[in-house]
Protein backbone atom coordinates (compact mmCIF):
# COMPACT_ATOMS: atom_id res chain seq x y z
CA UNK A 1 0.00 0.00 0.00
CA UNK A 2 2.99 2.01 0.86
CA UNK A 3 4.80 1.69 -2.45
CA UNK A 4 1.55 2.32 -4.38
CA UNK A 5 0.88 5.75 -2.83
CA UNK A 6 4.63 6.51 -3.45
CA UNK A 7 4.15 5.34 -6.97
CA UNK A 8 1.05 7.64 -7.22
CA UNK A 9 2.90 10.40 -5.56
CA UNK A 10 5.91 10.34 -8.09
CA UNK A 11 3.68 10.16 -10.86
CA UNK A 12 1.99 13.63 -9.95
CA UNK A 13 5.63 14.85 -9.30
CA UNK A 14 6.64 13.30 -12.71
CA UNK A 15 3.48 15.23 -14.55
CA UNK A 16 3.89 18.43 -12.31
CA UNK A 17 7.18 18.92 -13.62
CA UNK A 18 6.49 17.72 -17.65
CA UNK A 19 3.29 20.88 -17.08
CA UNK A 20 6.01 23.08 -15.41
CA UNK A 21 8.75 22.67 -18.28
CA UNK A 22 6.04 23.22 -21.29
CA UNK A 23 4.66 26.51 -19.37
CA UNK A 24 8.44 27.53 -19.24
CA UNK A 25 9.34 26.80 -22.37
CA UNK A 26 5.97 28.17 -24.16
CA UNK A 27 6.89 31.32 -22.01
CA UNK A 28 10.34 31.69 -23.33
CA UNK A 29 9.13 31.71 -26.79
CA UNK A 30 6.96 34.26 -26.18
CA UNK A 31 9.13 36.34 -24.55
CA UNK A 32 11.68 35.73 -27.43
CA UNK A 33 8.77 36.87 -29.73
CA UNK A 34 9.52 40.36 -28.35
CA UNK A 35 13.25 40.33 -28.22
CA UNK A 36 15.83 39.86 -30.93
CA UNK A 37 19.58 38.94 -30.11
CA UNK A 38 21.65 37.42 -32.88
CA UNK A 39 25.58 35.94 -31.89
CA UNK A 40 28.28 35.71 -33.93
CA UNK A 41 31.74 34.35 -32.93
CA UNK A 42 33.45 34.89 -35.94
CA UNK A 43 36.68 37.10 -35.03
CA UNK A 44 36.05 39.60 -37.57
CA UNK A 45 32.29 39.76 -37.27
CA UNK A 46 31.20 38.59 -41.15
CA UNK A 47 28.04 38.00 -40.51
CA UNK A 48 26.93 40.65 -38.20
CA UNK A 49 25.20 44.06 -39.93
CA UNK A 50 26.64 47.13 -39.62
CA UNK A 51 24.81 49.57 -37.88
CA UNK A 52 23.84 51.36 -41.11
CA UNK A 53 22.63 47.96 -42.83
CA UNK A 54 20.51 47.15 -39.97
CA UNK A 55 18.45 50.67 -40.11
CA UNK A 56 18.07 49.82 -44.03
CA UNK A 57 16.80 46.38 -43.11
CA UNK A 58 14.16 47.44 -40.13
CA UNK A 59 13.08 50.87 -42.56
CA UNK A 60 11.86 47.63 -45.25
CA UNK A 61 7.96 48.07 -44.54
CA UNK A 62 7.12 45.94 -47.43
CA UNK A 63 8.09 42.89 -49.33
CA UNK A 64 11.68 43.69 -50.96
CA UNK A 65 12.43 40.21 -53.50
CA UNK A 66 16.09 39.28 -54.94
CA UNK A 67 16.37 37.08 -57.46
CA UNK A 68 19.83 36.09 -57.32
CA UNK A 69 21.13 34.47 -60.83
CA UNK A 70 23.54 32.39 -59.69
CA UNK A 71 22.37 28.86 -59.24
CA UNK A 72 22.92 25.31 -61.26
CA UNK A 73 26.49 23.78 -62.10
CA UNK A 74 28.75 26.26 -60.40
CA UNK A 75 32.52 26.22 -60.03
CA UNK A 76 33.43 25.84 -56.16
CA UNK A 77 34.36 29.59 -55.86
CA UNK A 78 30.91 30.73 -57.08
CA UNK A 79 29.27 27.88 -55.18
CA UNK A 80 30.64 29.74 -51.64
CA UNK A 81 29.84 33.52 -53.26
CA UNK A 82 26.46 31.91 -53.99
CA UNK A 83 26.02 29.98 -49.86
CA UNK A 84 27.60 33.86 -49.06
CA UNK A 85 24.98 35.70 -50.29
CA UNK A 86 22.31 33.73 -48.97
CA UNK A 87 23.48 34.21 -45.64
CA UNK A 88 23.59 37.64 -46.04
CA UNK A 89 20.10 37.51 -47.59
CA UNK A 90 18.93 35.72 -44.28
CA UNK A 91 20.53 38.46 -42.09
CA UNK A 92 18.50 41.27 -44.12
CA UNK A 93 15.42 39.34 -43.83
CA UNK A 94 16.17 38.47 -39.91
CA UNK A 95 16.39 42.10 -39.44
CA UNK A 96 13.64 43.32 -41.56
CA UNK A 97 10.75 40.88 -39.70
CA UNK A 98 10.73 38.95 -42.83
CA UNK A 99 10.00 41.61 -45.49
CA UNK A 100 13.65 40.31 -47.38
CA UNK A 101 12.68 37.36 -49.15
CA UNK A 102 15.02 35.73 -52.21
CA UNK A 103 14.91 33.39 -54.73
CA UNK A 104 17.90 31.59 -56.22
CA UNK A 105 17.62 30.78 -60.39
CA UNK A 106 19.64 29.31 -62.76
CA UNK A 107 19.18 31.41 -65.97
CA UNK A 108 20.16 28.38 -68.38
CA UNK A 109 16.95 27.18 -67.15
CA UNK A 110 14.56 30.14 -67.97
CA UNK A 111 14.64 29.37 -71.70
CA UNK A 112 16.84 30.19 -75.14
CA UNK A 113 20.01 31.40 -73.37
CA UNK A 114 20.45 34.16 -76.10
CA UNK A 115 17.38 35.83 -75.19
CA UNK A 116 17.30 35.35 -71.29
CA UNK A 117 20.61 36.46 -71.75
CA UNK A 118 20.50 39.86 -73.56
CA UNK A 119 17.41 40.90 -71.09
CA UNK A 120 19.95 40.18 -68.32
CA UNK A 121 22.37 42.42 -69.66
CA UNK A 122 19.39 45.15 -70.34
CA UNK A 123 18.47 45.07 -66.84
CA UNK A 124 22.14 45.78 -65.84
CA UNK A 125 23.84 42.75 -65.16
CA UNK A 126 27.10 41.76 -66.02
CA UNK A 127 28.11 38.27 -67.07
CA UNK A 128 31.29 36.52 -66.10
CA UNK A 129 33.21 34.51 -69.11
CA UNK A 130 34.59 31.33 -67.27
CA UNK A 131 36.74 28.99 -69.75
CA UNK A 132 36.03 25.16 -67.98
CA UNK A 133 37.57 21.68 -68.79
CA UNK A 134 35.88 20.09 -71.43
CA UNK A 135 36.66 16.18 -73.06
CA UNK A 136 36.22 18.49 -76.18
CA UNK A 137 39.47 20.85 -74.75
CA UNK A 138 37.51 23.88 -73.08
CA UNK A 139 34.54 25.56 -73.33
CA UNK A 140 33.03 28.58 -72.18
CA UNK A 141 30.42 28.88 -69.44
CA UNK A 142 28.54 31.59 -68.48
CA UNK A 143 27.77 32.55 -64.92
CA UNK A 144 25.88 35.98 -64.09
CA UNK A 145 26.88 36.49 -60.82
CA UNK A 146 24.19 39.37 -59.70
CA UNK A 147 20.40 39.73 -58.63
CA UNK A 148 17.59 41.96 -59.08
CA UNK A 149 16.24 43.58 -56.47
CA UNK A 150 11.79 44.47 -56.35
CA UNK A 151 10.94 47.20 -54.36
CA UNK A 152 8.85 49.44 -53.84
CA UNK A 153 7.80 49.30 -57.51
CA UNK A 154 11.12 49.28 -58.93
CA UNK A 155 13.72 47.07 -59.96
CA UNK A 156 17.88 47.34 -59.42
CA UNK A 157 20.04 45.28 -60.17
CA UNK A 158 23.10 43.96 -58.16
CA UNK A 159 26.22 43.18 -59.61
CA UNK A 160 27.78 41.25 -56.86
CA UNK A 161 31.10 39.70 -58.24
CA UNK A 162 34.18 42.30 -58.12
CA UNK A 163 36.28 41.89 -60.63
CA UNK A 164 40.32 43.50 -60.47
CA UNK A 165 42.77 42.93 -62.88
CA UNK A 166 45.77 43.11 -60.11
CA UNK A 167 44.35 40.50 -57.87
CA UNK A 168 44.18 36.65 -57.59
CA UNK A 169 40.82 34.47 -58.16
CA UNK A 170 40.59 34.05 -54.56
CA UNK A 171 41.06 37.86 -53.52
CA UNK A 172 38.47 38.65 -55.71
CA UNK A 173 36.37 36.24 -54.64
CA UNK A 174 36.86 37.48 -50.66
CA UNK A 175 36.36 41.08 -51.89
CA UNK A 176 33.41 40.22 -53.58
CA UNK A 177 31.78 38.73 -50.24
CA UNK A 178 33.46 41.95 -48.28
CA UNK A 179 31.13 43.78 -50.77
CA UNK A 180 28.17 42.09 -50.41
CA UNK A 181 26.56 43.76 -47.35
CA UNK A 182 27.50 47.04 -49.37
CA UNK A 183 25.79 46.13 -52.49
CA UNK A 184 22.63 45.11 -50.98
CA UNK A 185 22.71 48.34 -49.11
CA UNK A 186 23.28 50.70 -51.80
CA UNK A 187 20.60 48.59 -53.88
CA UNK A 188 17.84 50.12 -51.13
CA UNK A 189 19.79 53.43 -50.90
CA UNK A 190 19.16 54.23 -54.99
CA UNK A 191 15.64 52.95 -54.37
CA UNK A 192 14.44 55.29 -51.44
CA UNK A 193 16.14 58.41 -52.64
CA UNK A 194 13.48 61.21 -53.34
CA UNK A 195 15.39 64.80 -52.76
CA UNK A 196 18.42 64.56 -55.11
CA UNK A 197 21.44 66.70 -54.42
CA UNK A 198 21.97 68.58 -57.39
CA UNK A 199 25.74 67.67 -58.58
CA UNK A 200 27.11 70.01 -61.48
CA UNK A 201 29.45 69.48 -64.02
CA UNK A 202 31.30 72.81 -65.08
CA UNK A 203 31.12 74.06 -68.58
CA UNK A 204 32.52 77.14 -70.76
CA UNK A 205 36.06 75.96 -70.44
CA UNK A 206 36.46 73.79 -72.99
CA UNK A 207 35.19 71.07 -70.95
CA UNK A 208 34.13 67.69 -72.71
CA UNK A 209 30.58 67.57 -73.71
CA UNK A 210 27.14 65.51 -72.12
CA UNK A 211 28.18 62.49 -74.63
CA UNK A 212 31.68 61.98 -73.47
CA UNK A 213 30.70 62.52 -69.74
CA UNK A 214 27.50 59.89 -70.53
CA UNK A 215 29.09 57.24 -68.68
CA UNK A 216 29.58 59.15 -65.78
CA UNK A 217 26.24 61.19 -65.80
CA UNK A 218 24.56 58.07 -66.19
CA UNK A 219 26.05 56.61 -63.05
CA UNK A 220 25.77 59.56 -61.07
CA UNK A 221 21.91 59.76 -61.77
CA UNK A 222 21.05 57.28 -59.89
CA UNK A 223 21.82 59.40 -56.96
CA UNK A 224 21.48 62.97 -57.85
CA UNK A 225 20.20 65.45 -60.24
CA UNK A 226 23.24 66.00 -62.58
CA UNK A 227 23.99 69.06 -64.18
CA UNK A 228 25.99 70.98 -67.44
CA UNK A 229 26.31 74.12 -65.61
CA UNK A 230 28.51 76.87 -67.05
CA UNK A 231 28.65 79.85 -64.16
CA UNK A 232 28.70 83.00 -66.24
CA UNK A 233 30.33 85.38 -63.68
CA UNK A 234 26.75 84.75 -62.05
CA UNK A 235 27.62 85.35 -58.13
CA UNK A 236 24.45 82.65 -56.81
CA UNK A 237 25.59 80.36 -59.73
CA UNK A 238 26.17 77.33 -57.65
CA UNK A 239 24.01 78.22 -55.03
CA UNK A 240 21.68 75.11 -55.55
CA UNK A 241 24.66 73.16 -56.08
CA UNK A 242 25.74 70.31 -53.61
CA UNK A 243 29.08 69.50 -55.40
CA UNK A 244 30.90 70.86 -58.38
CA UNK A 245 32.59 68.50 -61.42
CA UNK A 246 35.35 70.83 -62.68
CA UNK A 247 36.29 68.11 -65.45
CA UNK A 248 38.93 68.39 -67.97
CA UNK A 249 38.96 72.64 -68.74
CA UNK A 250 40.96 73.54 -71.80
CA UNK A 251 40.83 76.74 -71.23
CA UNK A 252 41.46 79.53 -68.20
CA UNK A 253 38.97 79.51 -65.77
CA UNK A 254 38.94 83.40 -65.30
CA UNK A 255 39.29 85.08 -62.04
CA UNK A 256 35.27 86.09 -61.24
CA UNK A 257 34.08 82.29 -61.91
CA UNK A 258 37.61 81.15 -59.65
CA UNK A 259 35.81 83.58 -57.27
CA UNK A 260 32.70 81.98 -57.21
CA UNK A 261 34.42 79.05 -56.81
CA UNK A 262 36.47 79.75 -53.97
CA UNK A 263 33.00 81.11 -52.15
CA UNK A 264 30.83 78.26 -52.59
CA UNK A 265 33.58 75.95 -51.37
CA UNK A 266 34.12 78.60 -48.68
CA UNK A 267 30.37 77.26 -47.31
CA UNK A 268 31.05 74.08 -47.36
CA UNK A 269 30.72 73.14 -51.31
CA UNK A 270 32.40 69.95 -52.53
CA UNK A 271 34.26 70.32 -55.96
CA UNK A 272 35.95 66.86 -57.50
CA UNK A 273 39.04 68.51 -59.50
CA UNK A 274 39.99 66.32 -62.36
CA UNK A 275 42.44 68.56 -64.21
CA UNK A 276 45.21 67.87 -66.82
CA UNK A 277 48.30 70.09 -66.22
CA UNK A 278 49.79 68.93 -69.36
CA UNK A 279 47.96 69.03 -72.55
CA UNK A 280 48.94 66.61 -75.90
CA UNK A 281 48.08 66.94 -79.32
CA UNK A 282 46.35 63.67 -80.82
CA UNK A 283 45.82 64.92 -83.74
CA UNK A 284 49.70 65.62 -84.40
CA UNK A 285 50.39 61.90 -82.72
CA UNK A 286 48.02 60.54 -84.92
CA UNK A 287 49.27 61.56 -88.49
CA UNK A 288 53.24 61.69 -87.33
CA UNK A 289 53.74 58.91 -84.50
CA UNK A 290 55.09 61.92 -82.42
CA UNK A 291 54.03 65.15 -80.25
CA UNK A 292 54.96 66.94 -77.61
CA UNK A 293 52.97 67.64 -74.35
CA UNK A 294 53.44 70.83 -72.63
CA UNK A 295 52.14 72.55 -69.52
CA UNK A 296 48.30 73.73 -69.87
CA UNK A 297 47.32 77.00 -68.61
CA UNK A 298 44.06 77.72 -66.36
CA UNK A 299 44.44 79.90 -64.12
CA UNK A 300 43.52 77.42 -61.05
CA UNK A 301 47.53 76.53 -59.51
CA UNK A 302 47.28 79.51 -57.23
CA UNK A 303 44.04 78.72 -56.11
CA UNK A 304 44.94 74.63 -55.79
CA UNK A 305 47.91 75.74 -54.09
CA UNK A 306 46.12 77.81 -51.23
CA UNK A 307 43.80 75.13 -50.78
CA UNK A 308 47.02 72.12 -50.39
CA UNK A 309 47.95 70.54 -53.66
CA UNK A 310 50.33 71.30 -56.51
CA UNK A 311 49.65 69.86 -60.01
CA UNK A 312 53.15 69.05 -61.24
CA UNK A 313 54.38 69.99 -64.86
CA UNK A 314 55.17 66.15 -66.00
CA UNK A 315 53.95 63.03 -67.69
CA UNK A 316 53.43 59.54 -65.51
CA UNK A 317 54.78 56.72 -67.70
CA UNK A 318 54.21 53.21 -66.35
CA UNK A 319 55.03 49.88 -67.09
CA UNK A 320 51.59 49.11 -65.50
CA UNK A 321 49.74 50.39 -68.62
CA UNK A 322 46.61 50.21 -71.17
CA UNK A 323 47.51 49.20 -74.56
CA UNK A 324 47.38 50.42 -78.32
CA UNK A 325 46.73 49.31 -81.81
CA UNK A 326 50.00 49.53 -84.06
CA UNK A 327 50.44 48.06 -87.34
CA UNK A 328 53.20 45.73 -86.67
CA UNK A 329 54.40 44.62 -90.50
CA UNK A 330 56.66 46.22 -92.66
CA UNK A 331 56.23 49.43 -95.11
CA UNK A 332 55.40 47.79 -98.21
CA UNK A 333 53.72 44.86 -96.09
CA UNK A 334 49.82 43.47 -95.41
CA UNK A 335 49.02 45.06 -92.46
CA UNK A 336 49.00 43.49 -89.26
CA UNK A 337 47.59 45.35 -86.51
CA UNK A 338 48.81 44.40 -82.66
CA UNK A 339 48.32 45.65 -79.38
CA UNK A 340 51.26 47.13 -77.36
CA UNK A 341 51.45 48.81 -74.05
CA UNK A 342 51.32 52.17 -73.77
CA UNK A 343 52.96 53.69 -71.10
CA UNK A 344 51.14 56.67 -71.23
CA UNK A 345 48.36 55.68 -70.03
CA UNK A 346 48.74 53.92 -66.62
CA UNK A 347 46.63 51.64 -65.12
CA UNK A 348 46.36 53.37 -61.57
CA UNK A 349 45.83 51.12 -58.38
CA UNK A 350 44.00 52.09 -54.87
CA UNK A 351 46.79 52.86 -51.96
CA UNK A 352 45.09 52.87 -47.88
CA UNK A 353 41.57 51.58 -47.15
CA UNK A 354 39.86 54.76 -47.67
CA UNK A 355 36.50 53.62 -48.57
CA UNK A 356 36.26 55.63 -51.67
CA UNK A 357 39.31 53.21 -53.57
CA UNK A 358 38.63 49.98 -51.36
CA UNK A 359 38.43 46.77 -53.59
CA UNK A 360 38.57 49.07 -56.97
CA UNK A 361 39.76 47.84 -59.78
CA UNK A 362 42.42 49.50 -61.70
CA UNK A 363 41.57 53.00 -62.96
CA UNK A 364 42.34 53.72 -66.33
CA UNK A 365 44.49 57.23 -66.77
CA UNK A 366 45.52 58.59 -69.97
CA UNK A 367 48.40 61.63 -70.50
CA UNK A 368 48.67 62.19 -66.54
CA UNK A 369 50.58 63.91 -64.21
CA UNK A 370 51.64 63.81 -61.10
CA UNK A 371 50.81 65.60 -57.69
CA UNK A 372 51.93 67.05 -53.92
CA UNK A 373 50.54 68.11 -51.04
CA UNK A 374 50.97 71.54 -49.42
CA UNK A 375 51.28 71.32 -46.20
CA UNK A 376 48.57 73.84 -44.81
CA UNK A 377 47.30 74.20 -41.22
CA UNK A 378 44.24 71.94 -40.38
CA UNK A 379 43.84 70.09 -43.94
CA UNK A 380 43.97 66.74 -43.42
CA UNK A 381 45.31 64.84 -46.72
CA UNK A 382 44.94 61.61 -48.01
CA UNK A 383 46.50 59.79 -51.40
CA UNK A 384 43.72 57.44 -53.05
CA UNK A 385 45.71 56.72 -56.00
CA UNK A 386 49.12 56.11 -57.35
CA UNK A 387 51.14 55.11 -60.50
CA UNK A 388 52.89 51.20 -59.65
CA UNK A 389 55.94 50.47 -58.24
CA UNK A 390 57.99 50.60 -62.30
CA UNK A 391 56.71 54.68 -62.82
CA UNK A 392 58.76 56.94 -65.10
CA UNK A 393 58.33 60.79 -65.24
CA UNK A 394 59.31 62.99 -68.03
CA UNK A 395 59.08 66.46 -67.33
CA UNK A 396 57.40 69.44 -69.57
CA UNK A 397 57.72 69.78 -72.57
CA UNK A 398 57.60 66.01 -72.96
CA UNK A 399 57.84 64.03 -76.54
CA UNK A 400 55.27 61.68 -76.68
CA UNK A 401 56.23 58.51 -79.78
CA UNK A 402 55.24 55.31 -80.71
CA UNK A 403 58.76 54.61 -80.80
CA UNK A 404 58.71 53.50 -77.15
CA UNK A 405 56.47 50.62 -78.03
CA UNK A 406 58.95 49.25 -80.36
CA UNK A 407 61.57 48.61 -78.14
CA UNK A 408 61.92 46.94 -74.97
CA UNK A 409 61.32 49.45 -72.52
CA UNK A 410 64.52 49.80 -69.77
CA UNK A 411 62.82 49.08 -66.37
CA UNK A 412 65.93 50.70 -64.63
CA UNK A 413 64.62 53.72 -66.06
CA UNK A 414 61.38 52.86 -64.21
CA UNK A 415 62.32 53.22 -60.99
CA UNK A 416 60.11 56.45 -59.36
CA UNK A 417 57.58 54.34 -58.42
CA UNK A 418 54.41 54.74 -56.27
CA UNK A 419 53.90 58.67 -57.52
CA UNK A 420 50.28 59.97 -56.32
CA UNK A 421 47.57 60.81 -58.90
CA UNK A 422 44.82 61.42 -56.33
CA UNK A 423 44.45 63.09 -53.35
CA UNK A 424 41.42 63.65 -50.65
CA UNK A 425 41.37 66.92 -48.97
CA UNK A 426 39.31 67.51 -45.82
CA UNK A 427 39.24 70.51 -43.25
CA UNK A 428 38.62 73.94 -43.22
CA UNK A 429 40.17 75.93 -46.22
CA UNK A 430 41.84 79.14 -46.87
CA UNK A 431 40.31 81.13 -49.28
CA UNK A 432 42.47 81.70 -52.47
CA UNK A 433 41.65 85.19 -52.57
CA UNK A 434 42.22 86.10 -49.09
CA UNK A 435 44.52 89.41 -48.99
CA UNK A 436 43.84 89.74 -53.00
CA UNK A 437 40.68 91.89 -52.87
CA UNK A 438 40.91 95.50 -53.34
CA UNK A 439 37.16 95.87 -52.19
CA UNK A 440 35.85 97.61 -49.05
CA UNK A 441 34.78 95.80 -46.02
CA UNK A 442 31.08 97.09 -46.97
CA UNK A 443 31.49 95.78 -50.41
CA UNK A 444 32.66 92.43 -48.89
CA UNK A 445 30.46 92.19 -46.51
CA UNK A 446 28.10 92.51 -49.29
CA UNK A 447 29.11 89.72 -51.78
CA UNK A 448 29.40 87.68 -48.26
CA UNK A 449 32.89 87.09 -48.67
CA UNK A 450 34.70 84.55 -46.80
CA UNK A 451 38.41 83.75 -46.27
CA UNK A 452 37.89 80.79 -44.03
CA UNK A 453 35.38 77.89 -45.53
CA UNK A 454 33.58 75.85 -42.77
CA UNK A 455 34.07 72.40 -42.17
CA UNK A 456 34.59 70.82 -45.89
CA UNK A 457 36.41 68.24 -48.61
CA UNK A 458 37.33 68.36 -52.17
CA UNK A 459 39.02 65.77 -54.42
CA UNK A 460 41.94 66.48 -56.56
CA UNK A 461 43.02 63.90 -59.67
CA UNK A 462 45.71 64.91 -62.04
CA UNK A 463 44.02 63.57 -64.88
CA UNK A 464 40.89 64.82 -66.77
CA UNK A 465 40.48 61.61 -69.02
CA UNK A 466 39.73 59.52 -66.25
CA UNK A 467 35.85 60.84 -66.34
CA UNK A 468 35.50 60.52 -70.23
CA UNK A 469 33.73 57.94 -71.72
CA UNK A 470 34.05 56.70 -75.39
CA UNK A 471 32.20 56.82 -78.37
CA UNK A 472 31.80 55.31 -81.05
CA UNK A 473 32.29 56.72 -84.31
CA UNK A 474 29.07 57.91 -86.61
CA UNK A 475 26.90 56.62 -84.34
CA UNK A 476 26.95 59.10 -81.44
CA UNK A 477 26.93 56.12 -79.07
CA UNK A 478 28.99 56.30 -75.50
CA UNK A 479 30.28 53.20 -74.23
CA UNK A 480 30.53 52.67 -70.13
CA UNK A 481 32.72 54.99 -68.48
CA UNK A 482 36.12 52.46 -67.90
CA UNK A 483 35.15 50.69 -70.93
CA UNK A 484 38.80 50.53 -73.28
CA UNK A 485 37.67 49.30 -77.07
CA UNK A 486 41.03 47.96 -77.41
CA UNK A 487 42.02 46.14 -74.75
CA UNK A 488 38.14 44.40 -73.44
CA UNK A 489 38.46 41.84 -76.41
CA UNK A 490 42.05 40.77 -74.47
CA UNK A 491 40.74 40.91 -70.93
CA UNK A 492 37.02 41.04 -70.52
CA UNK A 493 37.56 43.98 -67.85
CA UNK A 494 36.23 47.30 -67.31
CA UNK A 495 38.05 49.78 -65.36
CA UNK A 496 37.23 51.13 -62.39
CA UNK A 497 37.11 54.76 -63.45
CA UNK A 498 32.97 54.90 -63.20
CA UNK A 499 32.91 53.17 -59.47
CA UNK A 500 35.89 55.47 -58.42
CA UNK A 501 33.99 58.80 -59.62
CA UNK A 502 30.84 57.74 -58.25
CA UNK A 503 32.35 56.52 -54.92
CA UNK A 504 34.02 60.26 -54.48
CA UNK A 505 30.88 61.99 -55.24
CA UNK A 506 28.93 59.52 -52.60
CA UNK A 507 32.07 60.48 -50.02
CA UNK A 508 32.08 64.48 -50.75
CA UNK A 509 28.26 64.85 -50.37
CA UNK A 510 28.06 63.16 -47.82
CA UNK A 511 26.93 59.52 -48.15
CA UNK A 512 29.91 58.57 -46.54
CA UNK A 513 27.61 56.47 -43.51
CA UNK A 514 26.56 54.12 -46.42
CA UNK A 515 30.46 54.37 -47.86
CA UNK A 516 32.06 52.70 -44.41
CA UNK A 517 30.47 49.57 -44.96
CA UNK A 518 32.56 48.99 -47.39
CA UNK A 519 35.38 49.36 -45.44
CA UNK A 520 34.16 45.99 -43.38
CA UNK A 521 37.23 43.16 -43.70
CA UNK A 522 37.28 39.75 -43.93
CA UNK A 523 40.27 37.69 -43.45
CA UNK A 524 41.52 35.46 -46.25
CA UNK A 525 42.28 32.42 -44.49
CA UNK A 526 44.43 30.27 -47.16
CA UNK A 527 46.05 26.92 -46.69
CA UNK A 528 50.02 27.41 -47.39
CA UNK A 529 50.40 24.52 -50.29
CA UNK A 530 53.92 23.94 -49.76
CA UNK A 531 53.29 23.18 -46.20
CA UNK A 532 50.29 20.91 -47.17
CA UNK A 533 52.28 19.31 -49.82
CA UNK A 534 54.48 18.42 -47.23
CA UNK A 535 52.46 17.04 -44.36
CA UNK A 536 49.44 15.79 -46.67
CA UNK A 537 49.98 11.92 -45.75
CA UNK A 538 50.92 13.40 -42.10
CA UNK A 539 47.44 14.66 -41.60
CA UNK A 540 45.17 11.83 -43.71
CA UNK A 541 47.30 9.49 -41.25
CA UNK A 542 45.58 11.72 -37.93
CA UNK A 543 42.78 12.58 -39.73
CA UNK A 544 41.89 8.44 -39.93
CA UNK A 545 43.79 7.32 -37.11
CA UNK A 546 42.89 9.81 -34.25
CA UNK A 547 38.96 9.45 -34.67
CA UNK A 548 39.22 5.43 -35.10
CA UNK A 549 41.95 5.18 -31.70
CA UNK A 550 39.66 7.17 -29.43
CA UNK A 551 36.32 5.14 -30.49
CA UNK A 552 38.91 2.35 -30.14
CA UNK A 553 40.04 3.48 -26.62
CA UNK A 554 36.42 4.21 -25.60
CA UNK A 555 35.03 0.80 -26.57
CA UNK A 556 37.58 -0.94 -24.31
CA UNK A 557 37.41 1.09 -21.57
CA UNK A 558 33.79 0.74 -21.46
CA UNK A 559 34.00 -3.18 -21.98
CA UNK A 560 36.53 -2.88 -18.75
CA UNK A 561 34.04 -1.08 -16.52
CA UNK A 562 30.84 -3.30 -17.72
CA UNK A 563 32.99 -6.28 -16.80
CA UNK A 564 34.21 -5.18 -13.89
CA UNK A 565 30.77 -3.79 -12.40
CA UNK A 566 28.70 -7.25 -13.24
CA UNK A 567 32.01 -9.55 -12.35
CA UNK A 568 31.56 -7.97 -8.92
Amino acid sequence: MVEKGAHRKNKQRDLTRLALSIVLIILCNYVGSFLFKRFDLTSEKRYTLSPESKAIAKNIKTLAFFKVYLNGKLPAGFVRLRDEMKEMLDEFNAYSGGNVQYQFIDPTTLGDNKDVFHQLYENGLVPFNLQVKASSGTAEQIIWPGAMLNYAGRDMPINILQTQMDADPETQLNNSIEALEYNIDNAFHKIDLKMRPIVAFLQGQGEPDSLHLAGAINALSEYYDVRLLPINHQLNGLQLCKALIIAKPMQAIDDKDAYIIDQFIMRGGKVLWLIDPMYAPMDSLSRNGVTIAFKTELNIDDQLFRYGVRLNSNLVLDLQSSAIPLNSSLPGQQARIKLYPWFYEPLVSATGNNPIVRNLNLVEFKYASTLDTIQQPGIKKTILLTTSKATRLLNAPARISFDIVRMQPDEKQFDQGFQPLAVLLEGKFTSAFKDRLNMSPDTLKLLKYQDVSVNTSMIVVSDGDVVINEVERGKNQAYPLGYDGYTYKVTQQIYGNKDFIVNCMNYLCGDSALLSVRTKQLKLRLLDREKASKYKTQWELINMGVPIGIITLLGIVLAYMRKRKYAS
